[in-house]
C-alpha cells in the first residue's frame, strides 16, 4: 500500500533524498540510484532498475510505494515535472559524433551514457552539498584523500594537483594497514575525502565508518550503486559509470574531481595565485619545464 505520510507537493528529488537517510539499505541504494541517474528515469523498467541497484523487482515496487508512490509508473509520471529541462542541448560536433556512432547501436549508447555523466557531474555542482564540500576542502587545517584498488590513481592525482592550491595535503597511506594519520588525529579542523568504486574495497567501507564515529566530515566521490556512502558521508557525489564498455569507466568520477578542483580554487582566493607560482618554480628547479631557462 502507498505510504499517505508525504505531502502531496514534495517532489521526486525531495522523496529520495530524504530516503538517502531514512529508507532501508536496499531503500538508501534505490535512492541513490534513482536521484545519480534521474535525467535516464523515464527509460527505466522495475527489471532494469532492479538488475543495475542488485534487488528484486518487488524490492523497487515497495520502495516506490514507501515514498508515496503507486509503483515505478507512477514515481516515473510525477518525474515529469523534476526533469523539465533537457540536459541533450548538444553542438554540432557532438551530432556529427552521434551520426557516425548510429550504425553502431553499442558505441552510439555509450556516447549518450558518456553524456549523461557528464551532465550529472555538472548537476552536482549547483548543489549546496558541493559548495559545502569545496569550502571544507579548501579551507580545512588538513586534508586527507583515499583511494583504493584502481581508484587509487584517481586519488593519487587529486591529491597532486591540490597541492598546488593549498599545503597540509595527504594521500593515505594504505600499505601500513591502520589509517593511524587519519584516526588518531584530532578530526577537528580535518576533512576525509573518499573516492571508491565498486568492487568495493573493504577498507574503504571501514575507514568511512571509523572516520565518521570519530567526527570528521567525510566527502565520497563514488558510482551509483554505493549502498553505504550516504550511511557515513557529509556529502555524497554519485556519477554514472556505466558507459557499456567492457569496464565501468571512472572518467565521470575524474571530472567531477576537476570540477571541485576548480570550486576548490574559487574559495582559495587570489592569494592562491602565489602559491601557484612558488610550486611551479619548484618544479622548474628540480624537474624543469620542456621550454624552461636554460
Amino acid at each position: 500500500m502507498r505510504n499517505e505520510n508525504w505531502m502531496d507537493n514534495s517532489s521526486v528529488r525531495q522523496r529520495l533524498t530524504a530516503a538517502l537517510t531514512e529508507a532501508s539499505a536496499s531503500g538508501k541504494a534505490l535512492a541513490n540510484f534513482m536521484l545519480a541517474n534521474i535525467s535516464s528515469l523515464p527509460f527505466e523498467t522495475s527489471r532494469s532498475v532492479a538488475d543495475k541497484v542488485g534487488v528484486s523487482e518487488l524490492t523497487v515496487g515497495r520502495f516506490c510505494r514507501s515514498i508515496g508512490y503507486d509503483g515505478l509508473k507512477d514515481l516515473k509520471e510525477r518525474l515529469k515535472d523534476d526533469i523539465s529541462d533537457s540536459p541533450w542541448l548538444i553542438g554540432d560536433r557532438l551530432r556529427d559524433l552521434q551520426q557516425k556512432s548510429s550504425t553502431d547501436a553499442a558505441l552510439a549508447r555509450s556516447l549518450e551514457l558518456a553524456v549523461a555523466s557528464v551532465v550529472r557531474v555538472y548537476e552536482h555542482a549547483h548543489t549546496e552539498a558541493w559548495n559545502r564540500a569545496a569550502k571544507r576542502i579548501a579551507e580545512a587545517d588538513r586534508v586527507f584523500v583515499a583511494g583504493f584498488q584502481t581508484e587509487r590513481g584517481l586519488a593519487e592525482a587529486f591529491v597532486h594537483m591540490l597541492r598546488y592550491l593549498r599545503d597540509e595535503v595527504q594521500l593515505v597511506d594504505i600499505a601500513g594497514g591502520n589509517f593511524a594519520e587519519v584516526l588518531l588525529t584530532d578530526p577537528a579542523g580535518c576533512t576525509l575525502v573518499l573516492i571508491d568504486a565498486r568492487r568495493y574495497s573493504r577498507q574503504s567501507q571501514l575507514l568511512a565508518a571509523k572516520a565518521a564515529e570519530r567526527g570528521m566530515p567525510i566527502t565520497i566521490v563514488t558510482d551509483l550503486y554505493c549502498d553505504w556512502a550516504a550511511s557515513y558521508g557529509d556529502e555524497v557525489f554519485a556519477v554514472p559509470t556505466d558507459l557499456n564498455l567492457f569496464w565501468d569507466a571512472t572518467s565521470g568520477m575524474w571530472t567531477l574531481m576537476q570540477l571541485l578542483l576548480n570550486s576548490v580554487f574559487a574559495h582559495r582566493g587570489p592569494s592562491v595565485e602565489e602559491r601557484l607560482n612558488s610550486v611551479a618554480s619548484l618544479y622548474e628547479s628540480f624537474v624543469g619545464y620542456s621550454r624552461g631557462p636554460k
